[in-house]
């Protein structure tokens, strides 16, 4: 059974989620909060697999209280999916850069989000990867953004070229088909990179990929 907490200073879409999670067989909502503050909180009391977290909460934000689910040893195993309108939130990046495992438009079907909600709470990260790209995209194409090919210096080339089809959003098996390498060995890859690079989850790899130049994002 994944554990699921809700996290919205909205009522009513707090009651709505629930409302849908309730309905899958396989999930339990084991909590609800209305800020940033209470969500980690419950997120330790409740013993959650996944946090729904809203971005913009009273008090503590979703990107902060991400931001302590991830440096909290005891909540490792707490996969975070931010809540986001998308079309003008870009505080994503931010989030993601705290420790959110992917992101859920609000306006997300029914079904895609008890999909998604499984997908995380399996392992996997970086829901709808062609959505986030542009975000990320948009974002990093700031003009203060600044790339640093640091970053990922003690990475060799075949790594390289592995991050660089992560930041394109390729999964395991697409970053194999390209590489002529088996779905395996991209995997064993992609977790090497993630230990040379100490990130936490896919997600942050898109990001590393993004910031050391190795993805240009395209233009706003």
């Amino acid at each position: 059974m994944i554990r699921v907490l809700l996290a919205d200073d909205q009522g009513l879409v707090r009651s709505a989620f629930a409302l849908l999670i309730r309905s899958a067989p396989d999930m339990e909502v084991v909590g609800e909060a209305a800020d940033g503050e209470a969500a980690v909180t419950l997120a330790r009391e409740c013993r959650a697999d996944v946090v729904v977290m809203d971005i913009r909460m009273p008090g503590v934000d979703g990107i902060e209280a991400t931001r302590r689910i991830a440096a909290d040893d005891d909540l490792a195993g707490v996969r975070v999916l931010i809540l986001t309108t998308f079309s003008n939130d870009e505080n994503v990046l931010g989030a993601l850069r705290a420790g959110a495992s992917g992101f859920l438009v609000k306006d997300t079907k029914p079904a895609s989000l008890l999909e998604a909600i499984r997908t995380v709470a399996g392992g996997e990260e970086l829901l709808s990867p062609g959505a986030t790209r542009a975000l990320i995209s948009r974002v990093l194409a700031q003009p203060e953004v600044v790339f640093s090919a640091r970053v990922v210096d003690g990475l060799t080339d075949r790594e390289r070229e592995v991050l660089t089809l992560i930041g394109r959003g390729c999964n395991n098996a697409e970053i194999a088909e390209v590489l002529v390498i088996s779905p395996l060995t991209a995997k064993t890859y992609v977790s090497r990179i993630m230990t040379k690079l100490d990130a936490r989850d896919r997600a942050q790899l898109v990001i590393t990929a993004y910031e050391s130049g190795l993805v240009r994002p395209a233009a706003p």
